[in-house]
């Protein structure tokens, strides 16, 4: 039974999903260069909503089947989170490279790189004093609108022209995300704080 595959095992189904999130990423940024130059024709655009959205499902369904299947592994555990940090930071770069987002918006999508790479040194860190710091529900609903921003704007220009709010909604909801970024991020080293301080 699935259920009762080896708890280590490497290339059980929650796994595959956690790599095959990290190969989206790769592809996400070659949908813009497929003719050998940044393009952001709205093809190119569609097919990396499209890589981009089943990599997002895949980021809810490792974890699920991870849990009811007892499948959780410990590269598992490493993967999952730079599986997802991968994907936005590659997302926010491509987005900026072909200035979906430029001028001020720019910094929500520099609050946003520079929280996640912070709090994973952050959680390093902890980790070696053995002391866990849990993921919080605020932190949660952060990480979904920052999926669904990101969407949008790869979408950009393209889903303009079938709904024309489609950037602007885009951008809000980044700013959205980059607000509560820097609200859970505080929240992250002021919980951990203590152990860093001696």
């Amino acid at each position: 039974m699935v259920g009762n595959m080896p708890k280590n095992n490497a290339y059980s189904l929650p796994n595959i999903l956690t790599y095959a999130r990290i190969i989206a990423v790769p592809l996400v940024v070659l949908c813009f260069f497929i003719e050998g130059s940044l393009q952001s024709s709205d093809t190119a655009r569609w097919a990396a909503l499209a890589i981009f959205i089943i990599a997002s499902v895949t980021d809810f369904f490792d974890g699920y089947l991870a849990r009811i299947w007892k499948q959780t592994s410990t590269i598992g555990r490493m993967l999952d989170p730079i599986a997802d940090k991968l994907l936005v930071s590659a997302c926010l770069l491509l987005l900026a490279a072909d200035q979906t987002i430029a001028g001020w918006t720019l910094w929500a999508a520099i609050i946003i790189l520079c929280r996640e790479i912070l709090v994973s040194g952050l959680r390093e860190y902890l980790a070696e004093l053995k002391v866990s710091v849990p993921v919080s529900r605020l932190a949660k609903w952060k990480t979904t609108i920052q999926m669904v921003a990101v969407a949008f704007l790869l979408a950009g220009p393209a889903g303009d022209k079938i709904v024309p709010i489609i950037t602007i909604l885009g951008i809000v909801l980044l700013w959205s995300a980059a607000l509560i970024t820097l609200y859970t991020g505080w929240d992250y080293f002021r919980a951990g704080l203590k152990h860093v301080v001696d």
